[in-house]
């Protein structure tokens, strides 16, 4: 008997759908020597860490890959495709959580919080207060938003009616840009904005987008935030730029290697903000995540497809596999 098969653990209404349709089990750790190990056998994975290509061989009882939330970089499709098994996602339902994010650390590297708050606990109140003599405002700013998903809508909403900032934007598609916001093609983009935001999903095409061109094109005083993905971002060219004062800070929530290293050139600058991929996780977007995700698996249990199948072109060979 199949069992479905969890990265990680999820929030307890999802396990608890979970475990009343079925053999529920989480994985030890997310590396991909125990999801192998451990993942063997399973009827459907619920996906939280990147799955090896080699979780689709040898895996006749697999039926479904379903992501956590909405990026489908952690699953190899093409593997998944080849095998007969169906990828589905969960999106838009932590869009607001990661806009909230967006402008959490917007206002905290525009205010100089980190060092404001450092200064308060070792060096004292006239110290700390110190720091608002470089700190401005966010009202009058431009910000530049690459990527009009579910995120990249929801941070122009928050930018544009609760801030009322001049909204500049550019998407592989751009009829998707809403009213309210320019069209700009990348290299104008990043020229114009005060505050640039990615929030654009790893693909060929992005990878490496924010090269060290373009970071030469942004305004000495900018700020960067990565929501989006590690590699859309050359972390050299970003490196040096810090290092040089080519730009006036930057906010990473997403990094090429993750977790992090410690020893990372990120953590030595006072107006970097890094944080560990979470920007889209609070207790209600787990929970969100988890029962959309545990919905998916149970369509699937059932014999239905999901709501939200994203290998469409793998039916015919999941037919064969499962047949009605």
């Amino acid at each position: 008997m199949s069992f479905i098969f969890s990265t990680h653990p999820l929030h307890p209404a999802a396990t608890a759908m979970l475990e009343a349709a079925g053999d529920l089990r989480v994985a030890s750790a997310p590396d991909p020597e125990t999801l192998l190990r451990e993942g063997h056998g399973a009827g459907i994975v619920v996906v939280r860490a990147p799955i090896p290509p080699a979780f689709f061989e040898n895996a006749p009882a697999l039926r479904a890959a379903i992501r956590h939330g909405a990026g489908l970089d952690m699953v190899p499709m093409e593997a998944a495709t080849r095998a007969g098994v169906l990828v589905a996602n969960v999106p838009a339902v932590n869009a607001s959580t990661v806009a909230e994010h967006v402008f959490l650390v917007t206002l905290a590297l525009l205010r100089r919080f980190r060092q404001m708050d450092g200064q308060l606990r070792q060096n004292g109140w006239t110290a700390a207060r110190s720091q608002s003599d470089a700190a401005v405002d966010l009202a009058g700013r431009t910000m530049g938003i690459v990527g009009m998903g579910n995120v990249g809508k929801a941070v122009f909403k928050i930018a544009k009616f609760g801030f009322g900032l001049e909204v500049v934007a550019t998407s592989r598609s751009p009829e998707s840009v809403p009213q309210g916001a320019r069209f700009l093609a990348i290299d104008e983009l990043v020229a114009s904005a005060d505050i640039l935001v990615l929030c654009c999903p790893l693909t060929p095409e992005t990878t490496g987008l924010l090269n060290a061109e373009r970071i030469g094109r942004m305004k000495p005083d900018a700020i960067l935030v990565n929501v989006s993905r590690g590699p859309v971002v050359e972390d050299a060219a970003l490196i040096e730029a810090l290092r040089d004062g080519h730009i006036g800070g930057a906010a990473l929530d997403v990094f090429a290697t993750q977790p992090l290293p410690l020893d990372h050139p990120y953590f030595a600058f006072a107006n970097v903000i890094v944080t560990p991929h979470l920007a889209g996780l609070t207790e209600e977007s787990m929970m969100r995540m988890g029962t959309g995700a545990a919905n998916e698996v149970l369509r699937v249990i059932k014999g239905d497809l999901p709501v939200n199948l994203r290998n469409p072109e793998v039916l015919e060979h999941y037919r064969r596999r499962f047949p009605a």
